[in-house]
């Protein structure tokens, strides 16, 4: 068995589930082939998403995991671009298990052997019903910087989130507008080892550890909280709703560190196939969490 060390990052995303790096720089160029090519992904996320723990939402109350499967279909142009969508569908939900839907678009350069950078747009459709918390974020803006000329590979990306949302009742309407913005810097070193037990296979393995400092304004599922919207414990504030009026409702964080992380992510290929598993293990700031909290997400793809 042969083992490389190569520039590459695992992030782990929301309801991600999955791969990014240009998506393991497209399979690890079609495992360490180098082919520059055009490709249709289809893949299968898996995790657990913070949801209400009974029919009737409940603001006051912590809420509880979920466990959902995302089914996702991705077209990578070999200029970089690409353009995707994924859905996700709710175990054990109340109400609408198919609970949100999300379009992104997004350019990945990674041709300079030292810098990779890239940049995305993805907007969040959520249900009128369901059994996920509302959120007035559903338009997210990330982008990245990686210097790979070390063997500690620090990086830094951007994430801001931004949008509105209306919830009526029979004697209210309730408008919720907000944005968040994030700022994660992050050290990694990945490590590649191929021929595992044939010629086509490849597995990669990654540690990383990062520290998120930005507000909180909202519940949201942007690429920055993924720690945050896992918390178990995370709790709504309960909205006082004034009968027969209309009235908006806005909440301010201060910018501060939100948590440290640490995620080992795998990814194994084969051929077309790729399994890639990951685990992170992270602790909050300035929230009523005490000690370490972890999750796992995890997805299988397949390249047309």
């Amino acid at each position: 068995m042969r083992a490389y060390f190569i520039f590459l990052l695992l992030l782990c995303s929301r309801p991600v589930f999955g791969q990014s790096l240009a998506d393991l720089e497209r399979q690890l160029d079609s495992l360490l082939s180098k082919k520059t090519k055009s490709e249709l992904v289809a893949g299968l996320g898996y995790g657990n998403n913070p949801a209400y723990g009974s029919k009737v939402p409940d603001y006051t109350a912590p809420l509880v995991m979920k466990t959902f499967v995302a089914p996702s279909l991705t077209y990578y142009h070999k200029s970089g671009f690409y353009a995707g969508f994924t859905g996700y569908y709710l175990f054990n939900a109340f109400q609408q298990p198919w609970f949100e839907w999300d379009a992104t678009i997004g350019y990945d350069y990674t041709k300079n052997p030292k810098l990779l950078t890239g940049i995305s747009y993805t907007h969040y459709f959520f249900a009128d019903s369901s059994d996920v918390p509302l959120s007035p974020i559903d338009n997210e803006l990330f982008t990245y910087f990686y210097y790979r000329g070390w063997w500690l590979e620090p990086g830094i990306s951007l994430d801001f989130g931004w949008g509105r949302t209306t919830a009526e009742g029979m004697y209210y309407k309730e408008t919720m507008r907000g944005a968040d913005f994030n700022v994660i810097a992050t050290l990694r070193h990945p490590f590649i080892f191929t021929d595992i037990f044939s010629s086509k296979d490849a597995l990669l393995l990654t540690p990383s550890l990062s520290l998120t400092t930005g507000t909180a304004n909202y519940y949201s599922n942007l690429k920055s909280f993924q720690y945050f919207s896992r918390s178990p414990k995370l709790k709504r504030y309960p909205p006082k709703v004034p009968l027969g009026e209309e009235y908006s409702l806005r909440q301010v964080t201060e910018f501060q560190p939100r948590a440290l992380d640490l995620t080992v992510s795998v990814s194994y290929l084969f051929g077309k196939i790729s399994l890639s598993p990951s685990y992170t293990v992270f602790k909050t700031f300035n929230m009523d969490e005490t000690g370490l909290l972890s999750y796992f997400t995890a997805r299988l793809s397949y390249i047309f």
